[in-house]
């Protein structure tokens, strides 16, 4: 069928729409503080939303249903495992963010362990962050290359600076005001997704679940306990913990967003309710590739790659109106992610390196040098986009096995920080080195699946700084 000019006005609308509510927020910020955590004056429930969108990118919203489309449910089983986490972050970690006026998670590292371990997390950071948006980032040239028939390169520059303009401008606070609004975008054009969907199968839900259900698509739990299956009850519960402990409880990204609330409590709030909401959404997801599989009933090759399904789908089966607004709300979701990581990219540059290196530097020339940090991140993720154009698989494992590399070293020194007082700071890096090699280990060298990756250099991490304080005091 294709989009029509219906379609392409809605598509328009939105980027234009988002923009400019994204740039209502450039005047509320006279300060680092302002900037990068909103003047702690966000409520929990815009956290809470925001966080979900952070952690929701076009991976998702495309990969994930060609992942239910290839196997089943039973992808669930980590997302219950990120629930599980969000508690151990609240009781373990939050406690800790709010002793203090806190900017970005590793000056906690300072404060417990002194400056070299601070630098050395949080340039961790920076590098696995960066790496890993750009794979997100090129998600979206799938969707645009396959809505508009645009080059792949030229979607990812739209996107790229679209989202810049109001990050650029409006800081946190217009990176979490317009997460609220792209989050009910991208989640109500899924629903209108699946009712349509839902009629255009025949038989509708009836014959969907018979078809799913005889060739075992609705499969949500899978208690086999072998350690090579990435999606078993243990590797989806266990790893999901410690995934989540780590990327919510240790990455900037969504640290920066905890620390914006008005008090712990509402942080802990902010952060328990986005759990619920994300058991909900990736349901959604995945319910919508195993009814894709029910209408289409060809092997997912015949796509291309599984990512292609879904927009595919959209732009060719979709009635005028309906897909336009499925692509709008992609779009949504792809702009939402990247904003957050522009920001939390910069927080950290500048607050972790710049600030505590320059000292006496004003107000005023911190303020010019984030939004230069700001637009030169957007360049290298785009520059990142552009490379990762012809990865192929999944693109949403791919974005978490390369944030799995880098988890499980700083979960394991943030572990070593609040639960011990004998670690110090040379010991904690030597375990940080261990850690960190063993995950790179695992990713080029076994077939060991991701889902345990952060559990492994985590206990490694601990294990060995642990050791290494008792041997190498400071």
């Amino acid at each position: 069928m294709g989009l029509g000019k219906l379609d392409l006005a809605i598509i328009a609308l939105y980027l234009v729409g988002i923009t400019l509510f994204g740039l209502r927020f450039r005047k509320r910020h006279r300060s680092l503080r302002d900037y990068f955590l909103a003047g702690r004056d966000i409520p929990w429930w815009a956290i809470a939303l925001s966080i979900v969108a952070a952690e929701t990118s076009t991976l998702t919203i495309i990969s994930i249903p060609g992942l239910a489309y290839d196997t089943n449910l039973t992808f669930l089983q980590v997302v219950m495992g990120y629930v599980v986490g969000r508690f151990v972050i609240s009781f373990v970690l939050l406690p800790h963010y709010f002793r203090g006026d806190l900017y970005t998670a590793y000056e906690l590292i300072e404060r417990r362990f002194g400056r070299g371990l601070r630098s050395l997390t949080a340039g961790l950071f920076l590098l696995t962050r960066t790496a890993a948006e750009g794979v997100r980032v090129y998600a979206v040239s799938i969707v645009v290359a396959i809505a508009l028939g645009t080059g792949e390169v030229s979607s990812i520059a739209i996107i790229t600076i679209l989202t810049l303009i109001y990050t650029f401008e409006g800081g946190l606070a217009a990176v979490i005001w317009t997460d609220v609004v792209q989050t009910v975008i991208y989640v109500s054009g899924t629903l209108v997704g699946l009712w349509t969907i839902l009629h255009l199968v025949p038989g509708g839900w009836s014959a969907i679940h018979a078809a799913a259900a005889s060739a075992g698509k609705l499969q949500v739990f899978d208690f086999t306990p072998n350690l090579w299956i990435p999606y078993t009850f243990w590797a989806g519960v266990i790893g999901g913990t410690f995934f989540i402990t780590a990327s919510h409880g240790t990455d900037q990204l969504i640290v920066q967003r905890l620390l914006a609330a008005r008090s712990r409590k509402q942080s802990v709030t902010a952060l328990l309710s986005s759990g619920i909401a994300i058991l909900f959404q990736f349901a959604l997801f995945l319910m919508v590739g195993v009814m894709l599989w029910a209408y289409y009933r060809v092997p997912s090759a015949a796509f291309g790659k599984p990512d292609r399904i879904y927009p595919t789908f959209i732009v060719k089966q979709m009635p005028h109106g309906i897909s336009g607004l499925l692509i709008a709300a992609i779009l949504a979701a792809a702009m939402s992610n990247l904003s957050a990581a522009l920001n939390s990219l910069s927080s950290s540059a500048i607050m972790d390196f710049y600030v505590r290196l320059r000292p006496q530097a004003g107000e005023q020339k911190r303020m010019r040098l984030s939004r230069l940090a700001t637009f030169s991140f957007a360049i290298v993720l785009f520059s990142l986009a552009v490379f990762s154009l012809h990865k192929a698989g999944r693109v949403v494992e791919v974005g978490l096995q390369i944030a799995s590399v880098a988890y499980g070293a700083l979960l394991g020194v943030f572990l070593l920080g609040v639960l011990t007082k004998r670690a110090n700071q040379r010991g904690a890096m030597v375990g940080m080195l261990f850690g960190f090699s063993m995950d790179l280990y695992l990713w080029h060298w076994t077939h060991v699946p991701w889902t345990w990756w952060v559990m492994i250099g985590t206990i490694v991490t601990f294990g060995v700084g642990y050791a290494a304080s008792s041997v190498t005091p400071e």
